[in-house]
């Protein structure tokens, strides 16, 4: 399944199934939290966060793919992801786009 950021293909005739889209909502457990909150007083990448925002946007993306492959879509395009914090400490990643059939 090809997965797009463009808004049109140029060139290549389509139709639009619909929009579609992914989620998931992640969170670390007490232990990394502690350990990343000390690495937040001298500085630096967030390793372990930065892992589970990995994990949160394939599994994400996986979902929307699952989605348009209900819609028997040939690719997703204009996908975007967008976060937000659902509480201290979790995250939810959306990512969304529209499926298209070639024709």
């Amino acid at each position: 399944m090809k997965i797009l950021t463009i808004e049109n293909l140029q060139g290549c005739s389509y139709e639009a199934l619909g929009i579609v889209s992914g989620s998931t909502i992640q969170t670390k457990n007490v232990f990394s939290d502690f350990g990343q909150s000390l690495k937040n007083i001298v500085g630096g990448e967030l390793k372990s966060y930065t892992e589970m925002m990995e994990r949160a946007r394939m599994q994400a993306t996986d979902r929307m793919i699952a989605q348009a492959e209900t819609l028997h879509a040939d690719a997703i395009i204009g996908v975007r992801f967008t976060t937000s914090a659902i509480m201290a400490q979790a995250a939810e990643v959306l990512v969304y786009g529209t499926a298209i059939r070639f024709k």
